[in-house]
């Protein structure tokens, strides 16, 4: 009898893997839906580029960071199914609800609450897989996960092309009480509803018992208290602080490119809004979860070879390799050649998603997990996401002072971030050994 429970076991966490998967691609669906959009809403709203870069990064980035600590607080001591169905089912409705925005003001509240809702995601999430998957499986397990970064976002561009395409073509919609929906409104109801489902079947699996924490003199798991927690972080702060500030400095460069490449090559090259998210999507949709996949297993060989840091020195590795093309990419004198330099950044960008997932799961124990991985998206998206958006946008404006110099933007930022994250990734070598050897001896 316990063979068949090993294999419903098996197939289980497997199954809930698919859904995390599956919340994480609507997640970055409706997340990066707006970046296709641009032109359609300056126009309609008349606001500037900067402004735009609010609704892409402030508006979401720092309610989604600031809201993911209190979330994972809880999601470390409570129920973390229920957290995160809750959590879909409030950013799908707000994105619907971002179809409804006739104001810059109604537009950024709804992002606001795209940013909370998705908060909910990641830090139970994360907590959840290193209960449901063993420690040397938890690596893979994450960067199936955070394939819903690349497909998701990938599905955004491609999915919000066609649909763009559709809708353009067609009169503007009339509802009852809500009036008159532009098609770039009707885009956002259509990609927001779905989501609704997806909190369902979420709601719907079983929450597992939690291992791996710290325990008391008489073996029982201890509870954690926020002091702890604290004291805890700041005797390993070179880990805990540093890594965070790498994938944040990387993150300047992955959220700017998702931000602004679609608008580049636009202004660049006159595509349209259907073709840029069309060819975009199908590059991050296709070389996107390569890449998470591929990273994943050369880190996994690399660390059965003896390199006990492979997954934080494959993510520098991947760092550096990724900034020649990120930084030419923009620059290439056609529309074929940036696409074609965009394939191995992209392939380069997603290939550490999984593995920087699993650097602090693996050191870290089980009541801090959740919490740790909200400090760590803290960093990444206040950083990250608001910098990446509004550092291209501030470059194109107020230093080049012209729209079509976003490629330049581009290139500075890929020339300069992605250097700096690997730098400081380097310093958190012999930390991240360290805390592995602590981990070892739980």
């Amino acid at each position: 009898m316990s063979a068949p429970r090993g294999r419903e076991r098996a197939w289980y966490r497997h199954y809930v893997l698919g859904v995390l998967l599956l919340a994480y691609i609507f997640s970055f669906i409706d997340r990066q839906i707006l970046s296709l959009l641009v032109g359609p809403i300056r126009r309609d709203l008349g606001i500037s580029d900067f402004e735009m870069s609010l609704l892409q990064g402030w508006a979401f980035a720092l309610f989604y960071s600031v809201m993911a600590i209190p979330i994972a607080w809880l999601a470390d001591r409570a129920n973390r199914r229920t957290i995160i169905a809750g959590g879909i089912a409030l950013w799908s409705a707000m994105t619907a609800g971002c179809g409804l925005a006739h104001s810059f003001g109604t537009l950024f509240l709804m992002r606001v609450g795209v940013g909370v809702g998705e908060a909910a995601l990641s830090p139970p999430a994360y907590s959840l897989l290193s209960d449901y998957f063993p420690p040397q499986r938890i690596a893979r397990a994450l960067a199936i996960f955070t394939m819903g970064l690349s497909v998701g976002g990938g599905a955004a561009f491609l999915i919000g092309g066609l649909v763009i395409d559709a809708v353009t073509t067609a009169p503007d919609v009339v509802l009852p009480v809500v009036g008159t929906l532009r098609p770039w409104q009707t885009v956002f109801v259509i990609v927001g509803a779905p989501g609704l489902l997806v909190a369902l079947l979420m709601y719907g699996i079983r929450e597992p018992p939690r291992r791996g924490g710290l325990r008391d003199a008489t073996g029982r798991v201890r509870g954690i208290s926020l002091r702890f927690l604290w004291s805890f972080l700041l005797e390993r702060r070179r880990l805990y602080l540093g890594f965070p500030v790498a994938t944040a400095l990387l993150g300047v460069f992955s959220y700017g490119l998702m931000a602004w490449y679609p608008s580049f090559l636009i202004r660049t090259y006159g595509l349209t809004m259907g073709q840029a998210g069309t060819y975009f999507g199908l590059i991050y949709l296709i070389f996107g979860p390569l890449g998470t996949y591929w990273g994943a297993r050369v880190a996994e060989k690399m660390e059965a070879r003896g390199r006990v840091d492979a997954h934080m020195r494959f993510t520098m590795l991947a760092a550096l390799a990724m900034t020649l093309p990120g930084t030419l990419g923009p620059l290439m004198p056609s529309a074929p050649l940036a696409l074609l330099v965009l394939v191995p950044t992209i392939f380069l960008k997603c290939s550490y998603y999984g593995n920087t997932g699993a650097v602090l799961q693996l050191v870290t124990p089980n009541q801090m997990r959740a919490q740790v991985t909200a400090l760590q998206i803290f960093f990444g998206n206040i950083v990250g996401m608001t910098v990446g958006a509004s550092a291209i946008a501030a470059l194109t404006d107020f230093a080049f002072g012209d729209d079509a110099a976003v490629r330049y933007s581009l290139a500075i930022v890929a020339a300069v971030f992605c250097p700096a994250g690997a730098l400081v990734l380097r310093s958190c070598l012999k930390p991240y050994r360290e805390a592995l050897a602590e981990a070892a001896q739980r």
